[in-house]
């Protein structure tokens, strides 16, 4: 297949990155199959219109089962709020479509593990939106790992801190509603520390968390676009459904001890998603703030010079930077996303699943829900009591 052809549902904060990297591929990764946008698809008429002509896609289209319909998609790529994500996913792999999905999977582990058996079912290749993952300096830091360079890991900490919803009036958009969102930190950005453990270290073995919702209610919103929204304080108010803040432990599979907090009430933080990993033989940090460095320690090193070494993980010998600027130059947010549409594309070439995919989304689902029973019934809670 030399080209793919793309139906993309949903064309706001992740739709533009979505684009983008559909957009950037062919010129900075040319060796990956072609993405053709064909069909940009969302509720709004004029607003989906309006997304069509700015981010390059040939037509725009309201019924994403009409999209779906269409003999000439290829790929459904998913990227709406989290309720519509099972019904859209199930559809698209019975009409034979490839099907690329934003995290998290879906609202419970049971439709993430009824999207896997779609997807499974119809032989159709399936990816899950973990981004960061393609960051350069994390794939440094895998590659530290899986060469012993620092040694047995012993603890993995991780943390992902925002403060977009601080203010007491900031509007109920939709990541605040049970129902459409599913969770709230713990699902929107504990999922990513969640997923670069077990991409990291290894599976979770158990769990145990806490969990607050701060603001308790919140003024109905006018309007919402991503991250943003438009609302008066006097506005009616309605119920905030999910988490605040969440933060657990775990004991990984392999005898590590971890410990992560996801949280949108951490002042000055605008998005800090962060992780250490310390090992017999060294140490690894990393803070997406400074997503091209990662800071490494190694034990071997003479004590006279010994301390965290800040790595530029700009030059050619790291994952992808061939593909971009000269040693030096750095990239950006936007970048990962080239980089996991480009596994995407090649894996659709290669007939084989691209990683992460469903089943990823599934494994994350798990610890996601362990967690919610650990604070629901106040103990430590395997991850063997929700496998199936």
């Amino acid at each position: 297949m030399s080209n793919v052809k793309v139906g993309m549902i949903g064309y706001k904060f992740m739709g533009k990155a979505h684009s983008n990297a559909y957009r950037a591929l062919p010129m900075f990764l040319p060796d990956a199959p072609r993405p053709e946008m064909k069909v940009i698809c969302g509720r709004d008429a004029a607003g989906v219109e309006q997304a069509r002509a700015q981010f390059g896609w040939d037509e725009a289209e309201t019924d994403w089962r009409k999209l779906i319909a269409r003999d000439d998609i290829d790929l459904v790529d998913i990227n709406t709020p989290s309720d519509a994500h099972k019904e859209i996913a199930i559809a698209a792999a019975e009409a034979g479509k490839h099907v690329f999905c934003e995290k998290p999977l879906a609202l419970s582990l049971e439709d993430s593990r009824a999207m896997l058996a779609a997807a499974e079912k119809a032989g159709v290749k399936h990816m899950v939106g973990f981004n960061y993952r393609f960051t350069p300096a994390v794939l440094l830091a895998r590659k530290l790992i899986e060469e012993g360079r620092i040694g047995e890991i012993h603890h993995f900490r991780a943390w992902f801190l925002q403060d977009w919803i601080m203010d007491p009036d900031f509007p109920l958009v939709w990541r605040l509603q049970k129902e459409i969102a599913g969770s709230g930190s713990h699902g929107d950005l504990g999922a990513h520390l969640i997923d670069l453990a077990r991409y990291l270290v290894g599976e979770f073995s158990e769990v145990i968390g806490m969990s607050e919702t701060f603001i308790k209610e919140r003024p109905l919103p006018e309007t919402m676009t991503g991250l943003s929204a438009k609302g008066s304080k006097d506005a009616p108010r309605g119920q905030v459904t999910v988490d605040d803040a969440t933060l657990f432990m775990t004991r990984f599979e392999n005898g590590a001890l971890g410990s992560f907090e996801a949280t949108r009430f951490a002042a000055g933080h605008r998005s800090t998603n962060a992780f250490e990993i310390n090992g017999s033989k060294g140490s690894i940090k990393f803070d997406f703030e400074r997503l091209n460095e990662l800071e490494v320690y190694f034990a071997s090193d003479d004590a006279d010079v010994q301390g965290f070494r800040r790595v530029l993980a700009t030059d050619p010998v790291h994952a992808y930077m061939d593909a971009w600027w000269p040693p030096g130059h750095t990239i950006g947010y936007e970048h990962t996303f080239t980089h996991e549409v480009h596994e995407l594309m090649t894996a659709i070439r290669e007939d084989r699943q691209p990683v992460p995919n469903f089943v990823d989304g599934v494994k994350c689902q798990e610890v996601l829900e362990a967690v919610d029973l650990s604070i629901e019934e106040r103990r430590w809670v395997k991850l063997s009591e929700l496998q199936a």
